[in-house]
């Protein structure tokens, strides 16, 4: 059986149509035709909506607000500051369909994963406001009698967003939530290929201040190019800058961030590698790296990218994956059954089509997939089967990412030959091992084990809960959001020292005067 092509595709006027209708339930008024920015859906290649751009003069006056709107909500308690992120975790609740139908519309993602993204936003909100009341610092004890040594924490400034376009939303809403319980004001650059989706939650969160008596200032959106992000990347008024993209992006980014010494947060490339041992119970690891290389048509950061497989076992389990691989049906991400969307681009497909093309002159043999589809009902949408390759080794072009759904497999015979594999790369997002062996799961989590800030023990690479800290090491920038202690970066620590008593003993016992 071969991957089945959903071929009943919406045409772009119907597309609109819809945009149009959540756009003006989310409280967004229609866009114009003139400007810019070009508000494209990958389902058909068609153009929705052209925006206007902020212009240089409009980023400077969204980080001025934002930097005043600063000064006065950083003097709001944090339980009335997280009364804001309450509110508007309600108000994205009873938008959840319009939202999801947007970041379908313009992420191409299949409606499960779109809802799923929304709710995302929804839960970290529900995070946020519990950590409203949760702020901690430390007391240590003073070596000095009568004294006391303790942390506390204190609102950071105004928080540049940069986000990409394969989570319009979630990434925004990561950072968002977490800065304005912490007292910071947010000042956010969308995706230019994901505007709409800006939009609507730039109106929700200003509806939900305007309800809850925050400053109107605490968020402001500057829809625009690579200019706008580098004009927030060397603003001093910007006191922490997260982006989210591509290493090239993150050299480009933080450098420039750290020669006026503010602060980055970079959640960048990730080369994502499970390993499956002899062990592994064969029907969830199948499950788990189907959903982890396929879903999101590839274009998650923490998507599956190698497969990591003992030699005894590569041939039955690669055999699995082909078969359900080619069970997947492709096309309209809206239509009920569909698993996989379209590409966001055909610039994309190229990229994947290149990345291909180079494995087969490294050697490797493309067991499935690779094929574009639905290419006479949508010729400038790039729907594509997923693809898996075995490869005799793991050459330059499987180092690399390629943001497409490739699943390239390699070998190996020890556990330690299978980590180097993994760990061989220069991204450090997320990993995974399938085993039922406690030992090989201790091996693979312990310090000389996967070197990724995400390491999984018989799920997936990608589907990241709420509640952990997200981000990775190496060239994945080292960045940390969401939740555990995320919020760290989102404020500045002070050490205090209180003398109560009536003498002023000085540390390590100096004498002086």
């Amino acid at each position: 059986m071969t991957t089945t092509a959903r071929t009943h595709l919406p045409d772009t006027a119907a597309l609109r149509a819809l945009a149009t209708r959540s756009l003006h339930r989310c409280g967004v008024p229609l866009p114009g035709d003139t400007g810019e920015l070009v508000s494209r859906t990958p389902l058909t290649g068609g153009t929705l909506f052209r925006l206007p751009a902020a212009a240089d003069e409009d980023v400077d006056a969204a980080v001025a607000q934002a930097h005043a709107a600063f000064r006065q909500w950083r003097t709001v308690p944090a339980p009335r500051r997280g009364a804001l992120v309450k509110r508007l975790g309600e108000l994205l609740t009873a938008h959840r369909d319009d939202l999801a139908d947007l970041v379908t519309l313009e992420a191409g993602k299949i409606r499960s994963e779109a809802l799923g993204e929304v709710q995302e936003m929804i839960d970290i909100c529900d995070f946020a406001v519990g950590l409203s009341r949760q702020l901690y610092g430390r007391t240590m004890a003073s070596e000095r009698p009568g004294h006391r040594l303790c942390e506390t924490w204190h609102p950071l400034g105004v928080v540049g967003v940069i986000s990409a376009f394969n989570f319009p939303v979630a990434v925004w809403s990561w950072n968002t939530a977490l800065a304005l319980v912490c007292g910071d004001t947010v000042v956010w650059k969308p995706s230019e290929l994901t505007p709409l989706t800006a939009l609507a939650c730039d109106a929700l969160l200003a509806r939900a201040a305007a309800e809850t008596g925050a400053p109107a200032a605490v968020h402001r959106l500057v829809p625009g190019h690579q200019g706008t992000g580098e004009r927030l990347v060397d603003d001093a008024r910007i006191a922490l800058v997260s982006a989210t993209g591509s290493v090239r992006m993150g050299r480009a980014v933080a450098p420039r961030v750290a020669a006026r010494f503010g602060r980055c947060l970079l959640e960048l490339g990730g080369n994502n590698a499970a390993i499956v041992t002899p062990s592994a119970d064969l029907g969830l690891a199948v499950r788990g790296i189907v959903f982890a290389a396929a879903g999101t048509a590839g274009q998650r950061c923490t998507t599956l990218r190698r497969l990591i497989v003992h030699e005894d076992l590569v041939d039955r389990l690669q055999e699995k994956v082909v078969h359900a691989y080619e069970q997947l049906p492709v096309g309209n991400p809206f239509e009920d059954g569909t698993l996989v969307g379209p590409l966001i681009s055909t610039s994309a497909l190229a990229a994947m089509n290149a990345a291909l093309t180079a494995a087969r002159a490294d050697g490797g043999k493309l067991l499935t997939g690779g094929d574009r589809r639905l290419r006479e009902s949508a010729p400038e949408a790039a729907y594509v089967r997923p693809a898996v390759v075995r490869m005799p080794a793991q050459t330059a072009v499987v180092r690399e990412e390629t943001f497409a759904p490739i699943l390239y497999v390699l070998t190996y015979r020890t556990l330690d030959e299978a980590i180097a594999l993994q760990n061989g790369v220069p991204q450090g997002l997320s990993s995974s091992i399938f085993t039922r062996d406690q030992r090989e799961a201790e091996r693979f989590l312990a310090a000389d084990g996967s070197d990724c800030g995400i390491a999984n023990v018989n799920i997936g690479t990608s589907g990241a809960e709420v509640g952990g800290a997200f981000g990775g090491e190496k060239e994945t920038g080292g960045g940390r959001e969401s939740g555990s202690d995320a919020w760290r970066a989102y404020m500045r620590r002070a050490t205090n020292t209180v003398n109560h008593s009536d003498d002023l003993p000085l540390a390590q016992g100096v004498d002086f005067l």
